[in-house]
């Protein structure tokens, strides 16, 4: 049977006829149905916004919190209202325990936007040294080689950059039991790659330190 094609029309006939053999060399079904391939995928910036005092938040200062962002760490400023004591090691353990609420909390908007999360249990305690321990120690109410690894990088890191704790790049952390606190470093490895610094040893007991 021959067909007639009106003049005017063979060329969008033969573009149709065009796409449809290319789509069918690459091994693709034709479809008349539209197909949503969902938006380009999101990238977040990792940049913190600037720190804000909290509501109602009267005599504030400045601290440093790291944060989960991708498969790293990084830093963020809070403005917190640092509890009083009337010794050093008041001082010390109310610090410890105000950050430590710090990295407990949701991040807020601006640092979610920028691909912030936290990964430190709600649970957990933070307690000074017992009998026999250095000074700078702080216990956890689990043992700190328990914790997910981006957990325990995020609080030995914040610890470590803190100011009212002597900002010494590092933690004393032990926990409830009877063992020695160990000493864990905020290194460039850690604040890049925490799970492997775990699964490498990460944490030196004090009696191998010099």
């Amino acid at each position: 049977m021959t067909v007639c094609i009106r003049p005017g029309t063979w060329r969008r006939t033969a573009a149709v006829a065009a796409l449809a053999l290319a789509a069918a060399g690459c091994g693709i079904r034709g479809t008349s149905v539209p197909v949503d391939a969902g938006g380009a995928p999101s990238r977040v910036s990792c940049k913190a916004p600037p720190a804000e005092p909290g509501p109602g938040a009267s005599a504030t200062v400045q601290v440093s919190v790291y944060l989960v962002c991708g498969s790293a760490l990084a830093q963020v400023e809070r403005m917190v209202s640092l509890p009083k004591g009337t010794t050093a090691a008041e001082v010390r353990l109310l610090s410890a325990r105000t950050l430590l609420a710090e990295l407990q909390k949701q991040p807020l908007p601006g640092e979610v936007r920028a691909g912030f999360s936290t990964v430190l249990p709600r649970e957990l305690r933070v307690d000074g040294p017992r009998s026999g321990d250095p000074e700078e120690a702080l216990r956890l109410s689990v043992q700190p080689d328990d914790l997910p690894s981006f957990a325990l990088a995020q609080l030995v890191c914040t610890y470590g950059a803190s100011s009212a704790l002597g900002r010494t790049h590092a933690a004393l952390l032990g926990g409830p039991g009877a063992g020695a606190p160990h000493r864990y470093d905020c290194s460039a490895d850690v604040l890049t790659n925490p799970d492997i610094a775990q699964r490498t040893g990460w944490g030196d007991p004090l009696s191998e330190q010099s």
